[in-house]
């Protein structure tokens, strides 16, 4: 394979399929067009993207609402203890991470885990495999790994960040959240614009470095399975070996996201 067509290849695998407004109505981007929707647009959704997460996010509500309509007193089943077992894992690293008193914690710490995982599993499926039955219905670009987008793993990084906004007010109040950006760590109202510089870019760092975390090791992995695809039949037993190791990316970086988001949100539920 030639280093242009070697090119073209990884591009077309890492192009979204887009849609966005133009002068004559919305339209996506297609094979002769393919920029069409990029640059600065604002407008331009990344449609692959956005079905992958809503889907992936009903499967797993699917999929919990099944177990607990079939969960049993007695002799559980291997699909019930499965799902205990996940809801048992994030209980007991949430009661060991949050030290506030608040309902929703747990739950979102459980739905942040298992979709997250989803969306980081779909990078297990060979890179040509439903790529290629889109391209056959005349879809020309359908990448299937939402965590591997930045505006996924931001979007989700930025409602956790409002969260936080939210619980550091509600508990700390207006005068209590605002003392904690300006007289931190430096407790002397000279130092407040200094204060204020500091821990308001480690507030900001929060949804940042979460969104570019995921995103960066997602986009490696799915980048490296690209790359192995380009050997043709030799890259079998390197795919298979890949994808033993990245098990281990798609589950650590469900647990590190969910994990942070719990110790944020425990952070802004602290009101000494």
């Amino acid at each position: 394979m030639s280093a242009e067509s070697s090119s073209g290849y990884i591009k077309h695998h890492l192009q979204n399929l887009q849609a966005c407004s133009t002068e004559n109505g919305w339209t996506f981007n297609t094979a002769e067009n393919p920029n069409i929707c990029s640059g600065s647009r604002l407008d331009a959704i990344n449609v692959d993207s956005m079905f992958f997460s809503v889907f992936l996010g009903l499967v797993f509500l699917w999929i919990f609402r099944r177990s607990a309509k079939k969960a049993t007193t007695g002799v559980p089943g291997k699909f019930q203890c499965f799902i205990e077992l996940i809801i048992d894992f994030v209980d007991t690293n949430v009661k060991d991470t949050f030290h506030g008193k608040n309902k929703l914690i747990a739950p979102m710490g459980l739905t942040i885990f298992v979709w997250v995982y989803l969306m980081n599993l779909m990078d297990l499926i060979p890179v040509d495999w439903i790529p290629g039955l889109a391209h056959l219905v005349g879809v020309p670009y359908f990448k299937i790994v939402p965590s591997t987008d930045i505006n996924v793993t931001f979007a989700m990084s930025l409602s956790v960040f409002i969260l936080i906004l939210f619980y550091s007010i509600k508990v700390k109040g207006i005068g209590g959240f605002t003392k904690e950006l300006t007289l931190n760590p430096f407790n002397h109202w000279a130092a407040i614009p200094l204060n204020l510089i500091l821990e308001g870019a480690a507030l900001l760092a929060k949804p940042i470095s979460l969104s570019l975390r995921l995103f960066g090791n997602m986009y490696a992995g799915e980048l490296i399975f690209i790359l192995i695809a380009l050997m043709g039949y030799m890259q079998l037993p390197l795919h298979f070996g890949w994808a033993v190791l990245h098990l281990l990316v798609i589950f650590l970086q469900a647990f590190i996201f969910m994990m942070l988001t719990v110790v944020y949100l425990s952070l802004a539920h602290e009101d000494h």
